[in-house]
């Protein structure tokens, strides 16, 4: 499918750098330092327009404060990781729960259900309450519809995801281990019904075993296109 002027690009886990037509940039669960699939040129990224964070691990925050500071960009994510950011320092947050939809001019973003934890990783080695896991529906400027599922295990209210806001690209973790391996991933791919799939979360530690080769074995004949990017490379 073409994403209409839009474009994709995959930074190594389950970070993504969106841009929209209009060239609004949206950082998505942005570890890029210390992540061992970021690209080089992406480890200091100093463009983002909106950020946003599925949930409180460091494998998808790990980079939200410095890169907030940087480019003064609003942080979306659950009210309590916001919360927690604004003691970090950042001064533009955006807390919200799912269900809710926050607006930047066109750009629309809707917090959906995941199904997953969210303790966010204390300095003193304990855990602080990092609210309720989440994801993302974000629709564009040009009507593209891009759901980040952050991490989750399927669950069939993805069934209302797709009911309500029709995705046509779904960002979906295939790893196994602390999220969906490839064979529950297939199965959420045919509860959302999307166009395009694009497989995240997957082959940065070893326990991240599941493939892009697997889940497109298991959605053969299914009416989706399975894009296995590698991280630096856009999808447009």
């Amino acid at each position: 499918m073409k994403l209409e002027g839009a474009t994709i690009t995959w930074l190594g886990h389950a970070s993504f750098l969106v841009k929209s037509a209009a060239n609004k940039y949206i950082v998505m669960d942005p570890w890029l330092q210390g992540n061992p699939k970021c690209p080089v040129e992406y480890e200091n990224l100093d463009q983002a327009d909106v950020i946003l964070i599925s949930h409180g691990h460091f494998d998808h925050m790990g980079s939200a404060v410095e890169l907030a500071k940087k480019t003064g960009a609003p942080v979306v994510s659950n009210f309590e990781i916001g919360g927690y950011l604004a003691t970090k320092g950042v001064e533009n947050t955006m807390g919200m729960n799912k269900g809710g939809t926050v607006a930047f001019g066109d750009i629309k973003i809707t917090m959906v259900h995941a199904d997953h934890s969210s303790g966010i990783a204390a300095e003193d080695g304990g855990t602080i309450y990092g609210g309720e896991a989440g994801g993302f529906v974000v629709t564009l400027e040009n009507g593209l519809t891009v759901y980040h599922a952050g991490d989750t295990n399927v669950f069939s209210d993805m069934n209302i995801i797709r009911e309500l806001y029709a995705p046509d690209i779904a960002l979906l973790p295939i790893g196994g281990h602390f999220t969906m391996s490839p064979k529950e991933a297939a199965y959420a791919v045919k509860l959302l019904k999307p166009e395009m799939v694009i497989p995240m979360h997957y082959g940065t530690f070893d326990a991240l075993t599941g493939t892009p080769e697997a889940l497109q074995d298991l959605l053969e004949g299914e009416p989706v296109e399975v894009m296995a990017l590698q991280p630096g490379v856009q999808c447009q």
